[in-house]
């Protein structure tokens, strides 16, 4: 399905479109180690590390929990939908195939070539830049871990929340058990981290992770509201609704 014009990437090239080629694709890395069959993991500042999910990003898994999971989101959107921080572009082929149009964000060249190549429509940008279709968008998508992009979740929601219309919704993954380890703010934690794999160390990046205890904070601070709670294959979703 293709996406209409006035949320075609080319609606608003050369209004606001930004010049990435000194930006550092921070996943990159981690795509290619999973798809050679090696891990990758986020090193938090304090020593701390977890393996990243590259094979679910993937959509290559085989965790029918996992596909399960996608389904849901998919099922979850009605009409024009923006993934931002896209990365490969599973849940924009997923959205494509469930009859919804679909388009896909994300700084990294690499991961826009991948959701091109799953037949998906894909825009190479800063999420912070001017997007086509701004406030129309019936959903925005903020999974995987992408309301922490920058280090700042009540930026990155205020960002998503510009981008629908009103009756929209923002769609956000958020984590849950946490709150009780160093450096977290009740159900919010920002800080540095970077991306290693076994022969290789990125440079650190500003990241955030939240909880679910944050979804009232985030969406008040953002002028959503609260609306439907799921839980997923054990992962914490809540739409967050544009008045």
């Amino acid at each position: 399905m293709s996406v209409p014009d006035e949320f075609s990437p080319e609606a608003n090239v050369g209004r606001g479109a930004v010049d990435l080629s000194d930006e550092i694709p921070h996943f990159d890395d981690a795509f290619l180690d999973a798809v050679r069959g090696q891990n990758s993991w986020l090193r938090l500042a304090d020593g701390t590390r977890t393996c990243l999910p590259v094979t679910r990003w993937l959509g290559t898994s085989g965790d029918h929990e996992d596909a399960a999971f996608d389904r849901h989101i998919a099922r979850m959107c009605s009409g024009p939908t923006i993934d931002l921080g896209c990365g490969p572009g599973r849940l924009v082929s997923e959205l494509i195939e469930h009859g919804v149009c679909a388009l896909g964000v994300d700084r990294s060249a690499r991961a826009i070539a991948m959701t091109r190549k799953r037949g998906g429509v894909a825009l190479r940008r800063s999420i912070f830049e001017r997007m086509p279709g701004e406030g129309g968008w019936h959903h925005a998508l903020l999974i995987d871990g992408n309301v922490g992009i920058g280090g700042d979740p009540h930026e990155v929601v205020r960002r998503a929340a510009d981008l629908v219309a009103p009756g929209g919704t923002v769609i956000v993954e958020l984590e849950s058990g946490v709150g009780s380890a160093p450096g977290w703010n009740g159900s919010v934690w920002s800080g540095a981290v970077r991306v290693e794999s076994r022969n290789v160390a990125g440079p650190w990046f500003p990241w955030a992770r939240v909880g679910v205890g944050a979804a009232r904070e985030i969406a008040e601070r953002a002028g959503l509201q609260m609306g439907t709670a799921h839980v997923i294959s054990g992962r914490h979703l809540v739409e967050l609704v544009r008045p």
